[in-house]
């Protein structure tokens, strides 16, 4: 007990303060990564869903035309929200390219960069969806399971 008349300082020492900012420090560089792949992975799925829903729609579009669409915009909105038409949704950038009225391709290039950066992936008429990690995917490239 302090003698009568001698004030106590109370509070945190210079020491204590930089070692709990430390800690801080440690926990958010251990827990960033594990974020940024959440991120990354959901976003991977939808760009699987969103080739999914593409296909679909130009399926659709080919029962009522017999003829694939010549561009995505071409069917927006009837069958295809306009977000998706457009081109770009979650990430993703989803080109299409009609061959002949019967074959078309689509390829979903991840538009992130660093521990952002998802997988590439590659679909055609046939509606198999396959992958890559290191550029655009193609018809050779692994099956999506």
């Amino acid at each position: 007990m302090p003698k009568k008349g001698i004030k106590v300082k109370k509070g945190f020492t210079l020491v204590e303060i930089m070692i709990v900012v430390a800690i801080v420090i440690v926990l958010v560089t251990l827990a960033i990564p594990n974020i940024l792949s959440s991120r990354r992975v959901a976003n991977e799925g939808a760009a699987i869903a969103n080739l999914r829903t593409i296909n679909n729609s130009c399926q659709l579009y080919n029962i009522d035309k017999e003829t694939f669409p010549d561009t995505l915009e071409e069917i927006s909105p009837d069958y295809l929200e306009p977000d998706l038409a457009s081109g770009h949704k979650q990430g993703y950038e989803f080109d299409y390219v009609l061959i002949d009225q019967d074959h078309f391709t689509v390829n979903a290039n991840s538009t992130s960069t660093g521990l952002l950066k998802g997988k590439y992936y590659f679909m055609d008429e046939s509606g198999v969806i396959r992958w890559n990690t290191s550029g655009p995917a193609g018809a050779g490239d692994e099956i999506v399971k």
